[in-house]
């Protein structure tokens, strides 16, 4: 049952801390997309890709006391950061989750700031469709981001970058 809150509490550690409920959204749906096996569903919101269900595991987590969630006001908004917990590390202690090359992976993610990790995540959103879609598409859902090409052309290495960790 909570194999899966298992794997979103491995993330979390070998990341150390994520800075960000939607920096925390964009690296467990990029780590999705690259192959590791996260189960929860997302859908296209306002900053990209977005998983209810994730946002329910975390809240599950921090009810149980294996994560703890501290909230920061910074500036006009508040800013949430996510470490595991004693209890969540001896938890996961005694529940293997085999998911090799996760950290090289999440650490460089968490090394990325979240502007570029909703282009990476929206670029990972539609990889059905041609580059030149995508990026007329980026142009047109994130246009208030103000991408340029040469931002696209590097969430495109960058994922690259990423498959090649886990190889």
């Amino acid at each position: 049952m909570l194999k899966d809150h298992a794997k979103l509490m491995q993330a979390i550690l070998v990341s150390g801390e994520i800075v960000g409920r939607k920096k925390l959204q964009k690296m467990i749906y990029i780590a999705k997309k690259v192959d590791f096996p996260f189960q929860e569903r997302f859908q296209f919101h306002f900053y990209g890709p977005y998983s209810e269900e994730l946002t329910t595991r975390v809240e599950e987590l921090c009810n149980m006391g294996f994560l703890n969630e501290v909230r920061e006001k910074k500036g006009g908004y508040f800013q949430y950061r996510y470490t595991l917990t004693d209890a969540g590390k001896e938890f996961l202690s005694l529940n293997d989750v085999d998911m090799p090359f996760l950290q090289e992976c999440l650490i460089d993610m968490n090394d990325q700031n979240a502007r570029f990790l909703e282009l990476v995540s929206t670029v990972l959103y539609f990889d059905n469709l041609p580059k030149e879609e995508v990026t007329n598409k980026v142009f047109t859902l994130k246009s208030s981001q103000r991408y340029t090409e040469a931002e696209i052309d590097d969430a495109y290495q960058y994922i690259e970058a990423l498959k090649v960790k886990i190889q």
